[in-house]
């Protein structure tokens, strides 16, 4: 059995590359202790580091940005606890691929030699294939790594995840990435073509991805220019880093929900940051508007009435216009959420008024504000006792129109903020005139 996968390769443990190999390849760390900007994991104190100290390994789902290390992590914990790596992509392996691997593993193991199944960009197989997984990381027959820059929340089976541990790696921060610099300068026997500042912009536009980093470095390095570089000779040189930003992913909610926040808590400054962020890395402006839409009914509301009628222009001024002229619009009304008084009296008294709708079931109105369309229904007293409020002084009569079984209730209940102070002022009277009504009737 053992010869019939004898022709499968298995990743060997990292070797020294051959020199024409990719500088992120000359570079990658030996051990644990050499991989950067992750020692919160790494460290002594980290969940690998303990793990790797007591020489047992559980099954990993390690999530994070692009180029912060899972692949070199994967290998180096196979190296650091005796177990055979082998690697797989969900993006270039099926269910044959799978079930060969699994038999492998099942065989070595038999022979004493257990395997450490490193799955990259796991989230890429299905429901199916996922579930797949489950009775050889619950037997032993693979210790599994799962590499991911998507949510496993949103991407990975629950049952899977119950069976692993969800390990969170950081974006590289300017330090770890100025460290992959220099062990590059090392590498290559020389230092960047680089000013001091134009170094600190190749570190910024790296946008926390070592791998892309490196990959600047060594077109650089390959180059030569005669003369060091400044920031804006290599943004000359070196193609510009797009964004990453998946519209149906994490990231599109994870803005969505810094835009709304940023307004909500009156910061124009961050709101319009954000909002940048999202149009620039091509989000779809209508999914914008209309959560500003919902934002200007939801946080402001009756605080200023404006705040709704604005968003609607917007969303007119940009389906006219289109884009780029049209952002403008989009950013008016932006400034003008974020700087108008807040108030969810709305949202609040929406909420309320719902769940008082299903706990009352189908109370009927009084009778003396229905219409009667037919003489049997006035004969029987409907819109009997109807006081015309127009006729009435004040234009108010203060009749009652709750149902019979229902006491009055309070829903909305504005705020002292913007327009909503007048909209209280109005309410109070109105509440101290039925008051004064009900005292005469009942005299």
């Amino acid at each position: 059995m053992a010869d019939l996968f004898a022709s499968d390769p298995v990743e060997p443990s990292p070797a020294a590359p051959p020199p024409g190999a990719p500088l992120a390849d000359r570079i990658r760390p030996a051990t644990l202790s050499e991989v950067v900007g992750q020692e919160h994991l790494t460290g002594p104190g980290g969940p690998i580091g303990r793990m790797v100290a007591a020489g047992k390994l559980s099954s990993l789902i390690l999530w994070g940005p692009p180029g912060t290390g899972k692949t070199s992590i994967a290998r180096l914990l196979a190296d650091a606890v005796g177990l055979r790596f082998v690697p797989l992509s969900a993006v270039f392996s099926g269910v044959a691929d799978l079930k060969k691997v699994f038999a492998e593993a099942r065989e070595q193991a038999r022979l004493g030699r257990r395997t450490l199944l490193f799955v990259d960009e796991i989230h890429r197989f299905n429901r199916a294939q996922q579930d797949g997984f489950l009775p050889y990381v619950e037997d032993g027959t693979v210790t599994l790594v799962g590499a991911t820059t998507e949510n496993p929340s949103f991407e990975l089976n629950a049952a899977l995840l119950s069976r692993c541990q969800v390990l969170i790696l950081h974006r590289l921060d300017h330090a770890a990435l100025a460290r992959l610099l220099e062990r590059a300068e090392a590498v290559a026997g020389r230092a960047l073509p680089l000013t001091p500042e134009a170094r600190d912009a190749l570190i910024a536009s790296a946008d926390g991805d070592g791998r892309f980093l490196l990959n600047q470095a060594e077109t650089l390095f390959d180059a030569g220019p005669p003369e060091p570089l400044d920031p804006a000779a290599l943004a000359a040189f070196l193609q510009r880093r797009v964004a990453v930003y998946d519209k149906d992913r994490e990231g599109h909610y994870n803005l969505i929900s810094a835009l709304h926040k940023s307004l909500r808590g009156s910061d124009p400054q961050a709101a319009l940051y954000y909002l940048a962020r999202m149009l620039t890395a091509g989000e779809e402006p209508l999914y914008v508007l209309r959560r500003l839409v919902r934002f200007a009914s939801e946080d402001i509301g009756l605080a200023d009435p404006q705040a709704l009628v604005q968003c609607l222009a917007a969303k007119d001024a940009y389906d006219f216009l289109g884009s780029p002229e049209g952002e403008l619009a989009i950013v008016q009304a932006c400034l003008y959420l974020a700087t108008a008084p807040k108030s969810n009296a709305a949202y609040k008294a929406q909420k309320a008024a719902w769940r008082s709708a299903k706990e009352t079931g189908s109370l009927m109105p009084p009778q003396h504000i229905l219409n009667a369309p037919t003489r049997l229904m006035k004969d029987i007293g409907y819109g009997s006792g109807y006081a015309y409020d127009h006729d009435a002084e004040g234009g108010f009569s203060g009749q009652d129109y709750w149902p019979e079984d229902m006491e009055p209730e309070t829903y909305y209940r504005p705020t002292d903020r913007g327009f909503e102070r007048k909209v209280g002022e109005r309410l109070a009277w109105w509440d101290e005139q039925r008051r004064l009504r009900r005292h005469d009737e009942r005299q």
